[in-house]
């Protein structure tokens, strides 16, 4: 398979880090009025819908979900409930910007994750490298909060990086999924975790007494279920089916990006120093464990 990037492969990713971007601002305009542990099960609730209707059955889909309900429901919890709900939890108190910075350590927490349960993915010196440069960079985003400069309390900080965690071990998780069309993970995971999420919702926001939510929220709602999760994981896997794994996973490098683009210009969101200093170093961080900007390098030398 030809895994090189064209044209339409990079257009392809440039929207979906525009989309993943948008799963933050919509989040954060959604977080406000609908309680976080509802607004975890709506979204996935209804991506997990909108995926069983494009699906439509194929792939084996259900034979695949009957025999395997246990590992979805590890997935799900892992990949998808857990790290939402940590996300939009500290979402209540920090901007689109900021929370989509502080996840994008996800790759670092993934490398060091898979050093430690894995046997073929071991730390190499430019992985530690691109580790400590990302983790610096966390720690500038953070420090600020320790004392009365920073934009946001720190335990909402350390929710979008618990959640990156949590995505490191969903993503080393995920490898017994290989076999299974990409589609029909997507789906089973999501419909676990809205199982999982369906009675905590219930228990803690009691949702049928909330006021009924106005047109803009149904809105963001429907955008973040919908365009940031249903279609955002089928437009990822047709680039990983033109360009490989390694190059859709350049999508983290976008994804901070769109977020603050989109909430300076819709929210009114401001970054400090501290911050973009910290974007650059966790972007740094990336581009030393992607690799492929030393290798360019080192062939152009």
């Amino acid at each position: 398979m030809d895994n090189r990037m064209n044209a339409w492969t990079w257009s392809l990713l440039l929207l979906l880090g525009l989309i993943w971007g948008g799963s933050f601002f919509f989040a954060r305009i959604a977080v406000q009025h609908v309680p976080p542990l509802t607004l975890v099960f709506l979204r996935l609730l209804l991506a997990a819908m909108a995926l069983h209707v494009y699906i439509a059955g194929r792939f084996g889909i259900y034979p695949i979900l009957e025999a395997r309900w246990r590992e979805f429901l590890i997935l799900g919890l892992i990949n998808n409930a857990l790290p939402h709900a940590l996300i939009f939890f500290g979402q209540t108190r920090i901007g689109a910007g900021l929370a989509a910075i502080l996840n994008a350590t996800t790759p670092i927490w993934t490398v060091l994750i898979a050093n430690y349960f894995t046997s073929d993915e071991k730390l190499s010196s430019a992985k530690i490298a691109g580790c400590l440069v990302g983790l610096a960079g966390t720690i500038v985003l953070i420090g600020p909060s320790l004392s009365a400069s920073g934009e946001g309390p720190l335990w909402a900080l350390l929710l979008p990086v618990l959640a990156a965690v949590s995505y490191g071990f969903a993503a080393t998780y995920g490898k017994r999924f290989k076999t299974i069309p990409a589609p029909v993970t997507a789906a089973g995971q999501l419909t676990a975790s809205s199982l999982i999420t369906l009675p905590l919702s219930l228990l803690a926001d009691r949702p049928w007494t909330l006021p009924v939510p106005s047109l803009d929220i149904l809105v963001a709602v429907l955008a973040l279920a919908l365009v940031s999760t249903a279609f955002a994981y089928i437009l990822y896997f047709r680039i990983m089916a033109a360009a490989g794994a390694t190059n859709a996973s350049l999508v983290t490098l976008l994804v901070p990006p769109s977020a603050i683009l989109l909430g300076v210009l819709f929210l009114g969101e401001r970054l400090a120093l501290a911050e973009f200093a910290g974007m650059a170093l966790i972007g740094c961080g990336l581009v030393i464990l992607d690799g492929r900007a030393y290798r360019l390098l080192a062939r152009t030398t």
